[in-house]
C-alpha cells in the first residue's frame, strides 16, 4: 500500500485567509508563514507571527460542512516557545492554590524565586 503525500483540507486555504491580518498592527500575514503546531481532519492549531510588530497569533482554524471558522489568541511566544508548552502537563488547582499561597507573603515569595 503506497503511502500518500500529506494534503491539507480543500478549505485548509480558506481558514487562514481568515486570520490574514495582525489585530495589533493590522499588517497583512504571510499566510505561507503560518507553522502547524498541530491538527487533525477537522482542525489546524496555528502558530502565526505578524512579520511588522513581531507579536504572533495561535489560531485554532476548524472545517466542517458548513464551513470555515477560527478562534485566535494573541501571543508573544515564538512558534518553538509553545511547542515546548504544549507537551507540559496541565496547571492543576493545587497549582494554582500553591502560588496564591506563596504569593501571600511577599518576602517568601521574592525568597522563592531566586533560589
Amino acid at each position: 500500500m503506497q503511502v500518500q503525500p500529506y494534503k491539507a483540507a480543500p478549505l485548509f486555504d480558506e481558514g487562514v485567509q481568515l486570520i490574514s491580518y495582525c489585530p495589533l498592527c493590522e499588517c497583512s500575514y504571510n499566510p505561507q508563514q503560518a507553522r502547524v503546531l498541530g491538527e487533525n481532519e477537522e482542525s489546524h492549531l496555528l502558530h502565526i507571527e505578524c512579520g511588522n510588530c513581531a507579536n504572533a497569533l495561535i489560531a485554532l482554524v476548524m472545517i466542517s460542512a458548513v464551513g470555515v471558522s477560527s478562534v485566535g489568541l494573541l501571543t508573544d511566544l515564538c512558534y518553538e516557545e509553545v511547542h515546548r508548552f504544549k507537551s507540559f502537563a496541565p496547571i492543576s488547582t493545587d497549582n494554582v492554590i500553591d502560588i496564591h499561597e506563596a504569593m501571600a507573603d511577599e518576602a517568601m515569595f521574592f525568597q522563592a524565586l531566586m533560589a
